[in-house]
């Protein structure tokens, strides 16, 4: 008899129409040292997107500030604005030559680098405009209601909340309907489990970034190797599987530049964890 295995949606629709395939692909990864500039192949970063799409992924994640402006301008120039390809930006991070991440959530600013966002990806409407992090210096809901506004005038078709509480989740419902979230969570690393949980109650996405952050943590790597090697799996494939199995509304979106990487990610989607496997998984200590 064949071991019980988990079942799982192998979609989701975002915002409640745009259906896509639960495995996407972060594009973060494919500007320069550091998230800043561009790569030093810009036709192999083009190469990774455009074969991401052949291999079925409908679901591409970036931001503004992944360059900045870079990632959005590569996807822009490789893929055009395809019907069939789901593309999700975020606006509220500033970046320095020194890499920092600085939250600026001032209304204008949002508003003006949506224009950004609309030329480098080179299309009318962004599919999803997630607010990317609350900004301790600017008001959460006069932020949120520029997305709204965004929303309004066509310019974006949904809005997406990243990095933040139940609580601000909740504040933002009731100012525009929310499609998802995006905030830290992987196999090792679940602070937020209340969070999806609240995504799962009102059938928000929930767009887990670092989804494999874990792997080579001591304490994570020896559950996911034992898992791994019962599988014929990488440690990699198996956090992502594990995340796709934990919960119908999960969007991981593993980021590389590179074709293998990428093929072996995706490799995870036909992966079936069984119930002892899952099991073990979840016995995993999330560390901070």
């Amino acid at each position: 008899m064949a071991p019980d295995t988990t079942s799982r949606s192998d979609t989701f629709d975002v915002g409640g129409e745009l259906t896509v395939n639960r495995l996407g692909f972060g594009a973060m990864r494919i500007t320069g040292e550091d998230i800043i500039g561009r790569p030093a192949d810009e036709e192999a970063a083009e190469r990774v997107l455009r074969r991401a799409v052949e291999l079925g992924v409908d679901f591409v994640d970036t931001a503004d500030s992944y360059g900045p402006g870079v990632s959005e301008r590569l996807i822009g120039e490789a893929l055009g604005d395809p019907d069939d390809v789901v593309v999700a930006s975020k606006a509220g991070l500033l970046r320095n030559r020194e890499g920092d991440w600085l939250p600026h959530g001032d209304p204008d600013f949002l508003r003006n680098q949506v224009l950004c966002s609309l030329d480098r990806l080179d299309t009318d409407t962004i599919d999803l405009y997630q607010y990317h992090r609350p900004d301790p210096d600017s008001d959460f809901e006069e932020s949120v209601h520029a997305f709204a506004e965004m929303k309004d005038a066509g310019q974006i078709a949904h809005v997406g909340l990243s990095n933040v509480s139940v609580e601000q989740l909740e504040t933002a419902t009731d100012i525009v309907d929310v499609a998802t979230v995006q905030n830290r969570y992987d196999v090792g690393h679940r602070d937020d489990e209340d969070v999806l949980r609240a995504c799962e109650r009102n059938d928000v996405g929930f767009i887990p970034w670092g989804p494999m952050y874990a792997v080579d943590e001591e304490s994570v790597a020896a559950v996911l190797t034992e898992v791994a090697d019962r599988r014929d799996a990488t440690t990699r494939q198996v956090a992502l599987a594990w995340l796709l199995d934990h919960s119908d509304v999960t969007l991981p979106i593993p980021g590389t530049s590179s074709v293998d990487h990428l093929e072996s990610n995706l490799a995870a989607a036909e992966l079936s964890l069984t119930d002892e496997d899952m099991a073990a998984l979840n016995e995993i200590d999330p560390q901070e």
